[in-house]
């Protein structure tokens, strides 16, 4: 009994850590930070992802002077010259919109500081945001929930494997029963509803989240079929790192983007 809490607390820490990794990591997460230059302090929120059907809104808080700040942008991989949007005051902040693009649609976008007749960068990069089709709750909820219990039984699978412990195979199944739910069912829905494609990944496209879907799925396939009449531990600890590489991978590299000269969508880097 100790051993099997043990092993529960070990695989949620584990889970958890990689959950958290790819979170802070990933490429459509929102950049929050704070800006201290030039005798001026702010906070800003610069999203990286947004539903198509609405404006991006670019928040800077701790600061009341709109008319010091300019947002750029432009579409990206683009020969466009850069736009130029003002700040506005609204309530306790300024912000400045983004305007709204096709689904795998993508901006690149800065805000910069005028002051003593230069431009100050107020991140020292330019960001780059992805428009999407919005997913209703129903779908990407459990479709989130399904993933990150499959992470979870994974993880638990094969720790038990590595112990011997002869309930890693029951494990095992329930790892394969929500990753089919979750990657493999709910996840091309999730894309069908954000970028118009159930897949484009091997042998359509090359996203990265689609085929790291796959890849884990399929390790994870042999793993149960090839421990159904025989014992085989090793399989199941190969697949859960396999898993656990994988979905440590930052999620929407190398995901969808819409290539505004042709019109297609294909994979973006």
């Amino acid at each position: 009994m100790k051993s099997n809490i043990t092993s529960w607390i070990l695989a949620i820490l584990i889970t958890l850590s990689a959950a958290y990794y790819q979170r802070k990591t990933g490429p459509t997460y929102p950049i929050r930070g704070n800006f201290d230059k030039e005798n001026t302090k702010l906070k800003y929120y610069f999203p990286r992802s947004c539903d198509s059907d609405k404006n991006a809104i670019i928040e800077i808080t701790e600061f009341a002077n709109p008319d010091s700040l300019v947002l750029k942008y432009k579409r990206f991989n683009t020969n466009d010259e850069f736009t130029e949007t003002s700040f506005r005051k609204e309530s306790d902040k300024i912000i400045a919109e983004l305007p709204m693009q096709p689904p795998a649609g993508k901006l690149i976008y800065e805000v910069v500081m005028k002051t003593n007749n230069k431009e100050v960068r107020i991140y020292e990069t330019p960001i780059v945001i992805r428009f999407k089709g919005s997913v209703p709750a129903f779908i990407l909820i459990p479709h989130i929930i399904f993933i990150f219990f499959a992470m979870l039984l994974s993880n638990l699978s094969g720790i038990l494997a590595i112990l011997k412990n002869l309930k890693y195979k029951l494990y095992s199944l329930y790892t394969i029963i929500a990753l089919s739910i979750g990657g493999m069912t709910l996840g091309p829905i999730v894309q069908k509803y954000a970028f118009g494609e159930f897949w484009t990944g091997v042998p359509f496209g090359w996203d990265l989240t689609d085929n790291k879907t796959l890849i884990a799925f399929i390790f994870w396939l042999l793993a149960v079929v090839l421990n159904y009449k025989k014992p085989r531990p090793i399989l199941v600890i190969i697949a859960s790192i396999m898993l656990l590489i994988v979905f440590s991978i930052p999620h929407s590299m190398f995901g969808s983007e819409l290539n505004y000269s042709s019109g297609v969508i294909g994979t973006g880097k």
